[in-house]
């Protein structure tokens, strides 16, 4: 693990940064306490091992029980057919001709019965030979049984930003402000999105951790690949009801969720944009970027790293 010293910066969305959206503004003075961090994305072998050792079963390996997601639902929503309800999680759409909204992300999303950690684009995929992968297919349940297996918890947001940011002062991205450097930095979509990956990069889709230089304090993978999840429940307008007047310490997160685009379900942070980011659509492998995602919500471009506190570390 990476250790990240206590440091105080500007937590939210630079002031020169063209892509922020209003849910990372305004920018606020932040105190976080030192922490460990994961040098990468917990792994294909690393959660192959927990397990093996728990038989811990993923959310996206159970059949989905109707009466509790209907409870996170509008009144009277009708049941789905039966096939619906069946193991599986969403993966993305490799044969995306053309798009007609880039608002209608359901044009580049798939729900396919068979779709798990174990076999991330669907039932006849494997992760044989690609222990070295970041795990995907993660929802915050499954990411909190590993976390307690290993003495580890998930980071809040801004002790992301704090180990995003490295050494470096409140830049927008892992290394440094030069969007230039992005192909060499991260592993972003290159092309048209969604429907021409020119894989520039190497990688058309995930790719091996430690692929892409590290950041500053030797972080891998912070900006792209996949997504990472953090502690902190996803509120719009979060930053917005925060006292700026002096630096907010240790700071955990809105107390409640809020998305108006999604008013029924809980929804957690995730961090760094995945394989998927374009600036023509999120450009979230900028540190400022935050995106909502609900609990029971696995994809094949999710995962996740643990921190630790010394006390954590000195139980073990």
């Amino acid at each position: 693990m990476i250790w990240v010293p206590t440091k105080t910066f500007l937590q939210g969305a630079k002031t020169s940064d063209k892509y922020a959206m209003p849910r990372e503004k305004p920018a606020h003075l932040v105190t976080v306490d030192g922490f460990f961090i994961d040098a990468t994305e917990v792994t294909n072998k690393q959660f192959k091992e927990f397990v093996d050792a728990t038989n811990y079963i993923t959310v996206a390996e159970r059949k989905v029980d109707w009466e509790e997601m209907k409870k996170q639902l509008p009144e009277n929503t009708p049941k789905p057919h039966d096939s619906i309800l069946q193991p599986g999680s969403l993966i993305f759409n490799k044969n995306v001709n053309a798009v007609v909204n880039m608002n209608n992300y359901n044009q580049w999303w798939t729900w396919k019965i068979g779709a798990n950690w174990r076999h991330p684009s669907g039932p006849d995929s494997t992760i044989e030979g690609k222990d070295n992968y970041p795990v995907v297919h993660i929802a915050m349940e499954d990411a909190l049984a590993y976390c307690k297996w290993a003495n580890r918890r998930l980071p809040t947001e801004a002790e992301w930003e704090s180990a995003a940011q490295g050494s470096n002062q409140n830049t927008i991205y892992t290394w440094g402000n030069s969007y230039d450097l992005l192909i060499e930095s991260a592993n972003t979509w290159q092309g048209i999105f969604p429907i021409k990956n020119k894989s520039k990069d190497g990688f058309e889709f995930i790719s091996p951790v430690k692929s892409y230089k590290p950041n500053s304090i030797g972080l891998y993978d912070v900006a792209g690949n996949v997504w990472e999840l953090t502690s902190d429940l996803f509120n719009v307008n979060y930053y917005k009801e925060l006292d700026t007047s002096k630096p907010i310490l240790n700071p955990n997160g809105s107390n409640k969720s809020y998305n108006p685009q999604n008013p029924y379900q809980v929804e957690y942070v995730m961090k760094g944009g995945s394989f998927l980011c374009h600036e023509s659509y999120c450009a979230s492998f900028r540190i400022s970027a935050r995106m909502g995602v609900t609990a029971d919500s696995a994809s094949d471009h999710m995962g996740f790293r643990t921190v630790a506190t010394l006390e954590m570390l000195k139980e073990e």
